[in-house]
């Protein structure tokens, strides 16, 4: 979030849960933003469906997002665009009710303990959960298709072209000659 306020606010209420799925499209003023909170070129569209489930308290919000990225390749940095598509699951738990565990205690996460979300008063921000979850989709690091022949240009090797180097690969080397 920047300055504290969500860029895609989809209030959802507990008690009033939409019958069959939700559906969510950001728009323009918001996909901009979102741009900017992401460092990306910009965000072509993003669209989510997400469906709805009560358990023991919580709301299970299971779906799809959607959304056209643009941004830099991390090499070239000229602009690269691709879709990002991802599925998700989250469980949004009223203040108060996630799990407790002891500090440094060892317990086994089942799925359900995963993108846990809690939340206060009588609704949960759903629009910015699903932010996040494209947050996390975005590649940092993607490279376009000039990647290759930028670094062959510069003269940086790849990894799988290095050979292996240092005091221990050296080692070796000295070793396999012997």
């Amino acid at each position: 979030m920047s300055g504290g306020q969500s860029e895609l606010v989809r209030l959802v209420k507990p008690r009033a849960l939409p019958a069959g799925e939700m559906a969510i499209e950001a728009n323009a003023d918001e996909r901009a933003a979102l741009a900017t909170r992401f460092d990306v070129l910009g965000i072509d569209d993003f669209t989510a469906t997400v469906g709805f489930v009560e358990k023991d308290q919580a709301v299970i919000a299971k779906g799809t997002l959607s959304a056209g990225i643009t941004q830099p390749c991390a090499v070239t940095r000229e602009p690269l665009s691709y879709r990002v598509e991802e599925e998700f699951s989250l469980r949004f738990v009223p203040a108060g009710q996630m799990g407790e565990y002891e500090e440094d205690a060892e317990f086994e996460l089942t799925e359900e303990d995963l993108d846990e979300i809690e939340y206060e008063g009588d609704a949960f921000d759903l629009g910015e959960a699903i932010a996040q979850e494209l947050g996390l989709s975005i590649d940092p690091f993607r490279e376009g298709p000039g990647a290759d022949a930028a670094r062959e240009e510069a003269g940086i090797e790849s990894d799988e072209q290095r050979g292996p180097s240092g005091p221990l690969a050296e080692a070796l080397a000295a070793l396999k000659k012997d």
